[in-house]
Parts: structure tokens; sequence; C-alpha cells
């Protein structure tokens, strides 16, 4: 039998970006401007028309100044993280 891990909660990733572009008190265009990628991809993804790259979210981490990982731990929002195995 095939177990399939739980979907990952897009919204929570899509939420955080949110809540940390907005407790710096960033625009769109001064998240756009730190990460070098497009204010158009900010808003698409923040609105879930698209999830971006992992290369725009290792942008988006570095312009935040928040390891990458704390943003896709919230990708297990709702489930438990798989367990690391010996």
């Amino acid at each position: 039998m095939t177990i399939f891990p739980p979907d990952p909660n897009l919204a929570a990733l899509r939420l955080e970006l949110a809540r940390l572009r907005s407790e710096r008190g960033w625009s769109y265009d001064e998240l756009a401007r730190r990460s070098g990628l497009a204010r158009r991809t900010l808003i698409e993804i923040e609105q879930g028309r698209t999830i971006g790259t992992l290369r725009t979210w290792h942008a988006l981490a570095h312009a935040l100044s928040v390891p990458v990982d704390r943003l896709f731990a919230t990708l297990c929002e709702g489930h438990e993280p798989p367990t690391p195995t010996a």
C-alpha cells in the first residue's frame, strides 16, 4: 500500500509571506526592489495565482532576512511534518 503525504499548506506559505512583508511595512514595490523579483510575481504569489519557484522563495528569504526553512515550515501547518529516520 502506498501512503501519500498530506498536501502542502500553500495558503499558510502565502500568508507567512504577506505577514513578513507587512511586519516590515514594505510595499510590493519595496519587496520587489529588495528581492530582485517582479512586483507582479509577488502579487500573484500572495494572491495564490502562482506558487513561484525555489529560486523565487530563496530570493524572498534573503530579502526578508529569514531562513528559507522558516518559510517552508509553514507548508506543514495543519499536519505533522515528517520525522527524520535514522
